[in-house]
């Protein structure tokens, strides 16, 4: 190649860099930062790349890297939809290293609206982290105290080297999936951002065996103190039961698929198979969790005489955004199993005896109800540890693999 035709080059490399800058969106590590009411700030951390040259964000919350695929831009706006949950972005991009605009989530009774920045990180002055007066990795006993005065029993397990603290948050219903942060000095941090949850978790430690004065920040208003003691044969009590009544053993319901077909728990397709059913709501980060794990597992084991069935307690009985909403669950995880919506809301003090008057009350969101082939309830499991539990969800899933499996053989 002569000299000449390298400076072309170069120089048309150089043209398309230039024009990518000015039209589309800066690459790599940003930090995102959400504005709550009391003036406390939320951060998260997200990559921008470009992947079969379409924008693409990556959500980061420790190990986890939630794809976001739904992104619009123009010369001074940003537009992002998250992939599930009624969840999105309105931005205005002030320079190509910041952006200012609002977070807007869905809710049962109004809309909550966050005001949002974000910087690159490299624009960004690297912070200053004090040595770590001790190493807080382990199981800790944590106490939550909401707003009525009543305590709440949840168990944290972290993990720490150096300054850099991950790990999640279990309570009796599911977990608060991957959180990460810091330790600075005598103060730890620890924050997630998953287009429903948004939470900041800060405390003091007080010794390696006690926490105190602690904040659980969550959304544009909620904030309830905490406190820790270690304590490795933490456990939790079992406040999310769910029981069939005595002599209700078979479930009876009927309710509309996603294209209004009513489809009921006695239909053909059900007889004579082991029928999981999922209750969820496509608002509940939990259910996102196992949404994933039961696609995957009913895709690769139907032909063995499963079914499952999600029965959706969404926000509102709005069927087109109750739908809509849910519809981002099927397509985000190739759900290829039947999704029901109730048409009864989350929020309803008697969404069970509408829906499932054969049990007690539902308490968790997710549950998971194992029918057997005769279609008699056999187990019933409240809660769901996911992914960002590590050994929890993987005894989670042997458990699961074993149920299924006794009844098959049944």
């Amino acid at each position: 190649m002569t000299m000449k035709r390298i400076i072309t080059a170069t120089v048309l490399s150089m043209m398309i860099l230039t024009a990518d800058a000015q039209t589309g969106l800066q690459q790599g590590a940003w930090r995102g930062q959400l504005k709550r009411e009391d003036g406390r700030i939320i951060p998260f951390h997200f990559d921008i790349k470009t992947e079969n040259n379409k924008t693409v964000i990556y959500l980061v919350n420790a190990s986890e890297r939630l794809r976001v695929d739904k992104v619009r831009y123009t010369k001074d706006s940003v537009f992002i939809e998250m992939p599930v949950f009624e969840s999105s972005f309105k931005i205005k991009r002030i320079s190509a290293q910041r952006w200012e605009g609002t977070w807007t989530k869905g809710g049962s009774v109004k809309w909550q609206v966050m005001p949002f920045t974000a910087e690159t990180q490299r624009s960004m002055p690297a912070e200053k982290l004090h040595t770590a007066v001790t190493d807080i990795t382990g199981r800790w006993a944590i106490t939550f105290t909401k707003a009525d005065n009543v305590s709440r029993p949840a168990i944290g397990e972290w993990q720490q080297k150096g300054n850099t603290l991950h790990g999640t948050i279990l309570t009796p219903t599911g977990d608060y999936r991957y959180l990460s942060g810091v330790v600075n000095g005598d103060s730890m941090q620890l924050t997630t951002f998953d287009g429903a949850h948004a939470f900041l978790i800060v405390a003091k430690i007080s010794s390696d065996k006690k926490i105190t004065g602690g904040t659980f920040y969550s959304g544009a208003t909620s904030a309830e103190p905490w406190i820790a003691e270690k304590n490795a044969n933490a456990t939790l009590p079992d406040v999310a039961a769910m029981f069939v009544k005595n002599g209700q053993d078979k479930l009876n319901f009927r309710f509309m698929d996603l294209n209004k077909k009513p489809v009921s728990i006695n239909d053909a397709k059900f007889k004579n198979k082991v029928v999981i059913i999922q209750i969820m709501g496509s608002w509940c980060p939990n259910c996102m969790d196992e949404t994933a794990f039961l696609s995957d597992y009913y895709n690769h084991n139907k032909q063995r005489g499963i079914e499952i069935i999600g029965l959706a307690y969404e926000y509102t009985t709005d069927f087109n955004r109750s739908v809509n909403s849910i519809k981002k669950f099927k397509n985000r995880f190739n759900v290829q199993y039947t999704l029901l919506n109730t048409g009864v809301t989350v929020s309803d003090s008697l969404r069970t005896e509408k829906t499932l008057p054969q049990l007690t009350t539902i308490k968790s969101f997710p549950s998971t109800i194992f029918l057997d082939k005769s279609g008699r309830v056999a187990k019933i499991y409240a809660g769901f540890e996911g992914p960002g539990t590590g050994v929890h969800y993987e005894e989670m899933k042997k458990e699961f693999y074993a149920t299924v499996d006794g009844l098959l053989r049944k």
